[in-house]
């Protein structure tokens, strides 16, 4: 009965013996990344947000921080001057509700991993990082965007106006709601 144990350990070991190894020898070798992993960083498009807070007010860690402003012909239905908008990676478990709960689609999960720092002050991420990063969202929680061919990885940035959960409709779907509507 111990013995059988101990000889089922050793056919387990036997098995995976010769096997090849699926270790990959990082940083000379990468590993191959979905399209939909949620990186360690955030990619946000400034021409979205309106400074509404929802995804602060979302974060179960309150790792974002927002601050905004009026400005002196601000009406209702207004953007408001973002000012502050950082985000501390440190604290952060990347659940991604804030991204979910942005109405807008201004705030996306990243694609890149690599983000290691020595202080963990460097861990914030300050509006004026967010603003000049290249746009390059994960395709996480937007299918669409993978649907169509793009893969963060590449390179090839992601203008604001495609990187929605939806496609930008129609005049044609446009009237055709508002009669449903009606």
């Amino acid at each position: 009965m111990f013995g059988q144990g101990i000889l089922k350990g050793m056919m387990v070991t036997l098995g995976t013996l010769f096997k090849k190894p699926f270790t990959v020898q990082y940083p000379e070798e990468r590993a191959t990344i979905s399209p939909r992993f949620r990186g360690y960083e955030f990619v946000w498009y400034e021409d979205r947000c309106t400074g509404c807070a929802a995804c602060a007010k979302y974060c179960p860690l309150g790792t974002i921080k927002i601050e905004t402003e009026t400005t002196p012909d601000f009406n209702v239905g207004d953007k408001y001057r973002v000012e502050t908008f950082d985000i501390d990676t440190g604290r952060c478990m990347f659940c991604g509700l804030c991204v979910e709960a942005c109405p807008y689609d201004a705030l996306h999960m990243g694609s890149n991993f690599e983000r290691a720092q020595y202080q963990r002050q460097s861990l914030v991420i300050p509006v004026e990082e967010l603003k000049r990063k290249k746009k390059t969202p994960s395709t996480w929680f937007r299918p669409q965007m993978e649907d169509a061919g793009y893969d963060p990885h590449s390179g090839d940035e992601r203008a604001w106006d495609a990187a929605g959960r939806h496609e930008k409709p129609t005049e044609d779907e446009l009237t055709e709601r508002w009669v449903d509507e009606r």
